[in-house]
């Protein structure tokens, strides 16, 4: 199985209609589990109020927050209520699993992978959110989410985690395009590089691409890259 986690103002849609996937994967003989970004319909006010926090936007955490803790834990829905049901209901292997995501979504594969050393045998991303305690995005997110401790945030940063992880080795790989208008100021990507230099446990090949952008039209171009490079993880 290869989770795949989706970026901001996403829903499970985009994936299984944008990205190409389906070709690669039957050759591979791997399957795709494309959840949603957040809880949609909670109820919660300010939920539509924008489309980089609530609806959409659940940043794969769990919120600590009071309004939002109790509908907003897409850490633990990927990470162990997604898994149990898929394990529960399909004929699939859930000794080997892989996670890869765009934007938020990267951010999200990262985190997941990095905070739970050896569950995934490896990680992948498409212009990952590297450094979410450093960027507008992050730091809305977060201190909506968990709130004003910074401390806290660490928790669910890939950098962070990247510099501090001591488990098994594993492998990642990322692609950032840098004609990606979010590349300079969200995603912090050479952050998570200066993280993983002096660590050998984390093996991150970081690949940046010219002309490319933050849309679907990258991920589908790298697409068959990253399948293959989960499916000669998972054998």
């Amino acid at each position: 199985m290869i989770y795949y986690l989706s970026g901001l103002t996403c829903t499970d849609d985009n994936f299984i209609t944008k990205a190409g996937a389906q070709r690669v994967a039957a050759e591979l003989g791997v399957a795709i589990i494309a959840p949603d970004t957040s809880p949609r319909g909670a109820g919660i006010e300010g939920e539509e109020d924008g489309w980089d926090f609530g609806t959409g936007a659940g940043f794969y955490v769990n919120a600590t927050e009071p309004k939002w803790s109790k509908n907003y834990r897409m850490y633990d829905y990927v990470t162990q209520e997604l898994p149990f049901l898929v394990h529960e209901n399909f004929p699939v292997d859930k000794t080997k699993m892989s996670v890869f995501g765009h934007s938020m979504g990267g951010h999200g594969a990262l985190i997941c992978a990095l905070k739970n050393p050896g569950m995934y045998k490896s990680c992948s991303a498409f212009s990952p959110i590297c450094n979410p305690i450093h960027c507008p995005w992050g730091e809305k997110a977060f201190s909506g989410y968990l709130g004003t401790d910074r401390n806290t945030w660490k928790a669910y940063d890939a950098t962070e985690l990247c510099r501090a992880y001591n488990g098994p080795k594993i492998p990642i790989l990322c692609d950032q395009g840098l004609a990606d208008d979010f590349y300079p100021k969200q995603l912090l990507s050479q952050h998570l590089v200066e993280a993983s230099v002096g660590n050998d446990k984390v093996d991150l090949s970081f690949r940046f691409h010219g002309d490319y952008d933050h849309s679907y039209y990258f991920i589908s171009t790298f697409m068959e890259d990253h399948l293959r490079f989960h499916a000669s993880r998972l054998i």
